[in-house]
């Protein structure tokens, strides 16, 4: 159990413990222990060379980005009834685990001893039922808090060698069945169409997805380095969790293109954010919000766009608005493609894409990339035709879902 009321935690910036320090009091208030020239930043913008001390009254988005929220969040909050759930007491659950090399502590807590580890082919061998994944859970939160999202998922440590967890485990629910060999699907086209996504795998019952971690980078000698890591939400400063989480909705594909080019990324990055903008248009991933895109950084001069993750064909899903409301079909984008009042989230036509690509991502020729997207999209459906993991009820609601997406190459 941690504190009734925490009023203080040490940051860590990677391998730098501690380099500022948080204070809640009626603002947020975070503290550069150094001055020095070669300080890492806490933020992309919040640097230390700019000042060293940084106030705010919420939670800073770039530590609000990764609080657990959706099934994470209830796991938590059923584990601890009593447990003040404030975002100080999540960062503090979250520790040096979360997804980038921000961790936090108490400055008198203890270190924590080390997880047991379980490794991706034992995870790949095993059967999923609810109360497995809810064992997995409750084994390694204190470990695998710090990653947002709704679906259940959780964070398990693999390599003895690396405190911190490495893998992360994703599992289908109720509400969306057969969703990790959905995402399976996904970015299985996405690979064949060499579009840049984390190492992944399914398991041997098709109920559980298992994923590399891309804020690590692992060295030769075993060890890793940690990357930072910050979603479009946070570097536009929004918060988006709990009732604010329709924010992430709010906003548009050419908005984020130009956020990158104002952070001076290589064209090469936003080539890259077009192959995910179209790929998730093709899949009809009617999810492609601002959380899930991102960069990855080592300093302010060393950032580029993060793989694509969390990319699902949403469109073969029913929802509901509100909760006993009439069940809904997804036929719409996450986001506008372009900006302004009179843009709509519908799916572009393949002139309107191939025109964002051309204008807004400065991709000399779009037609190119849509087709290889289109030819790992069409290889895929063919290989899991004779994969036993993938229901062929599902293989059915992709093929159907994909096929407006396999038009814009014929």
């Amino acid at each position: 159990m941690l504190p009734e009321k925490i009023r203080s935690l040490l940051v860590s910036i990677g391998d730098s413990d501690p380099a500022g320090q948080l204070l809640k009091g009626s603002t947020y208030e975070f503290r550069y222990v150094s001055p020095e020239p070669g300080q890492a930043s806490m933020a992309l913008l919040m640097p230390a060379r700019e000042k060293l001390t940084w106030q705010d009254g919420d939670l800073f988005p770039p530590m609000d980005q990764n609080l657990p929220e959706g099934d994470l969040f209830m796991k938590v909050r059923e584990l601890f009834p009593k447990q003040p759930m404030t975002p100080m007491h999540l960062l503090a659950l979250i520790g040096r685990n979360g997804i980038g090399r921000l961790g936090y502590r108490l400055a008198d807590q203890a270190c924590a001893s080390a997880p047991t580890t379980i490794s991706k082919a034992e995870l790949l061998k095993t059967r999923y039922t609810p109360e497995v994944f809810n064992a997995l859970v409750a084994a390694y939160l204190s470990t695998g808090a710090g990653i947002a999202g709704m679906q259940p998922k959780i964070m398990v440590p693999d390599r003895p060698t690396v405190p911190i967890p490495s893998l992360i485990v994703k599992a289908a629910s109720a509400s969306y069945p057969d969703l990790a060999a959905n995402e399976f699907l996904c970015l299985s086209a996405a690979r064949r169409a060499q579009i840049s996504v984390p190492e992944f795998a399914l398991s041997d019952d098709g109920q559980m997805l298992i994923l590399d971690r891309f804020d690590m980078a692992f060295q030769a000698d075993g060890s890793v380095e940690r990357l930072g890591f910050e979603d479009i939400a946070a570097l536009a400063g929004l918060r988006v969790r709990d009732v604010l989480s329709d924010r992430k909705y709010q906003g548009s594909y050419q908005r984020i293109a130009e956020l990158l080019r104002q952070m001076q990324l290589h064209s090469d990055d936003l080539h890259r954010f077009f192959e995910q903008v179209a790929f998730s248009v093709m899949v009809r991933n009617g999810d492609a919000h601002l959380k899930n895109f991102g960069v990855l950084y080592r300093s302010s001069s060393e950032v580029w766009l993060a793989p694509m993750f969390d990319v699902v064909t949403t469109s073969i899903y029913k929802y509901s608005k509100y909760p006993g409301g009439p069940e809904l079909e997804d036929h719409t984008l996450a986001l506008k493609l372009h900006a302004g009042k009179h843009h709509t989230k519908a799916y572009p036509t393949p002139a309107e894409l191939f025109d964002f690509g051309r204008r807004i991502c400065g991709v000399p020729q779009p037609e190119q990339l849509v087709a290889k997207i289109a030819q790992g999209m069409r290889e895929t459906l063919i290989q899991t035709r004779h994969d036993d993991r993938v229901p062929a009820r599902l293989l059915a609601k992709m093929e159907t879902a994909w096929e407006p997406g396999l038009a814009y190459c014929p």
